[in-house]
C-alpha cells in the first residue's frame, strides 16, 4: 500500500506478500533456469553496449544528434548510465523486473528511433528486438535461479512471518 501526503513525497509504507513476490519472486522449474541464463547473457550485452556509450562517446553523441534528439551529449550518457546500471543489476538479479521494464524501454526507444526512424539494421532492428523480448520474457518470469531478488524476498517472508 502507497501513502501520500501532501508534506512529504510518496514514501511505501507496507508492501504485502503478494507485492514482494511479484516484485522479487520468480517462476520455478525450467524457467528459472532459463530466466537466470538470459538475466546473464542479455545484462552482459548492456553492460559491453553501456560502455560503448562512453568509449565511444563522440561517435554516438553524433548517432543520437542525426536521430534528432534533444540533448544528445547528454542522452548518450543517460542511456550509457541505464545500459551498464541495467545490465549489472541483471547479472547479479537485483530489483530483475523493474530493470528489465527500464531496458525495455530503452530498446523500444532504440527499435523506433534508429531502427525504424532511420533505417539501421545492426544493432537497431537485430540486437535490439532480441534485448526487447529478453527482456519482456524477464518481466514474465522474473529473475530466476541465482538472483538476489530470491534472497531478499526469503528475508522479508521471514521477517513478515510469511503474512502480507
Amino acid at each position: 500500500m502507497f501513502t501520500f501526503s501532501q508534506e512529504v513525497a510518496p514514501t511505501v509504507t507496507r508492501m504485502g506478500t503478494a507485492q514482494w513476490h511479484w516484485l522479487l519472486g520468480t517462476r520455478e522449474g525450467l524457467t528459472a533456469r532459463w530466466a537466470a541464463a538470459v538475466r546473464w547473457v542479455a545484462g552482459a550485452v548492456f553492460v559491453v553496449f553501456g560502455i560503448g556509450k562512453f568509449t565511444d562517446h563522440a561517435h554516438e553523441a553524433a548517432s543520437f544528434e542525426s536521430y534528432g534528439l534533444p540533448a544528445p551529449d547528454a542522452f548518450v550518457y543517460l542511456v550509457g548510465a541505464l545500459e551498464i546500471g541495467g545490465g549489472v543489476l541483471l547479472i547479479v538479479g537485483l530489483l530483475t523486473r523493474l530493470v528489465a521494464l527500464a531496458l525495455a524501454g530503452n530498446m523500444v526507444g532504440a527499435i523506433v528511433v534508429s531502427g525504424i526512424g532511420e533505417g539501421e539494421v545492426l544493432p537497431s532492428l537485430t540486437l535490439a528486438p532480441v534485448l526487447l523480448a529478453a527482456m519482456l520474457f524477464l518481466l514474465w518470469t522474473g529473475p530466476g535461479e541465482r538472483a538476489l531478488d530470491g534472497r531478499l524476498l526469503e528475508r522479508e517472508m521471514r521477517r513478515n512471518g510469511g503474512r502480507g
